[in-house]
């Protein structure tokens, strides 16, 4: 204090001065130093002109000389692009938004190479997506948003190269078209979805009335294959029948004819067409039926000539 007391007045402006120089001194040594953090560039310029670009890490300085002039992000960051009004090709008026996803690749052109490249990214992306859409119908509009993205990104990478930025893609978040136009494209909607459900009900009982004559035409099928195995077995059974039969009766035959040439063979063949005379006549008085009979029942030998069997027996004899 007491040397403030004592000090001239030009002294303590002099004083002041070096202290205020020292002081910023101080200051720019400290700024002069600078820790570049992952995934930024700082551009440095010496003395207005650029001089280098510097990457993640620790860096220094000229104090009074180097200055950061821009300090650049290089992760992929996103734009939205606002809404805006575009005209299809059916000069149907639309809104559309959209997302963008950029990079910077180059630190120096997107410095020096434009004034803001966020800014003319979103315009070049609103003019680009309102050119495309000029080219399609609506309904193309909902079904193109691949089509009209690659064109977006493709006119905003050629424009990129100048900028120093990536465009990685462009997506669109919302094409709404007038009330108007929503509510007929929903009444659309709905009667195509009407329509599909009387083409799936038609389909449905045309399949039921096919499943149905498949299965009456299986039944009747099924119903003559069995007709027509039943009766060829009872065919089958009714010539077996025969067939044993006549084995029967021919075997029969041969035994009677045996029988008949033996000693006596002739009296018991007599013997046994008596007792069938006999049988029939009791047969014919039963059933009052007027028959001729011989005025002697137990003349056999008459009994054969009414029946027409009397040259038969004496053949056999």
């Amino acid at each position: 204090m007491d040397f403030l007391n004592n000090s001239n007045p030009a002294d303590l402006i002099v004083l002041i001065i070096w202290g205020a120089i020292f002081l910023t001194f101080i200051v720019k040594l400290f700024q002069s130093i600078c820790l570049v953090p992952t995934k930024s560039a700082y551009v440095i310029e010496r003395l207005g002109k650029y001089h280098k670009t510097l990457d993640a890490g620790f860096h220094a300085l000229l104090p009074f000389i180097d200055r950061v002039a821009y300090i650049q992000d290089l992760k992929e960051e996103t734009i939205d692009v606002p809404p805006q009004e575009c005209f299809s090709k059916d000069e149907v008026n639309v809104e559309v938004d959209g997302v963008i996803y950029i990079s910077v690749t180059e630190p120096i052109k997107s410095s020096y190479g434009i004034v803001d490249y966020r800014f003319a990214a979103m315009q070049l992306a609103q003019t680009t997506t309102r050119s495309v859409i000029g080219t399609l119908d609506l309904d193309r509009t909902f079904e193109e948003r691949d089509l009209i993205s690659a064109k977006v990104v493709d006119v905003l990478d050629k424009a990129g190269e100048a900028w120093g930025i990536r465009v990685h893609r462009y997506e669109i978040k919302n094409i709404t078209p007038p009330q108007t136009v929503r509510l007929a494209m929903e009444m659309q909607v709905n009667a195509e979805r009407e329509r599909r459900a009387i083409m799936a009900k038609s389909e449905g009982d045309k399949q039921s009335v096919i499943n149905r004559s498949e299965g009456i035409k299986r039944e009747t099928i099924n119903i003559s294959e069995g007709e027509k195995q039943r009766r060829i077995n009872a065919a089958e059974g009714k010539a077996s029948e025969i067939l044993s039969l006549a084995k029967a009766t021919a075997e029969s035959i041969k035994k009677v004819a045996n029988v008949i040439d033996q000693e006596g063979g002739q009296k018991a063949l007599e013997m046994q067409l008596s007792e069938q005379y006999l049988k029939q006549m009791e047969g014919l008085s039963k059933e009052n039926r007027k028959v001729i009979l011989p005025a002697n029942l137990l003349d056999y030998q008459q009994w054969m000539n009414s029946m027409g069997l009397a040259n038969t027996n004496k053949n056999k004899v």
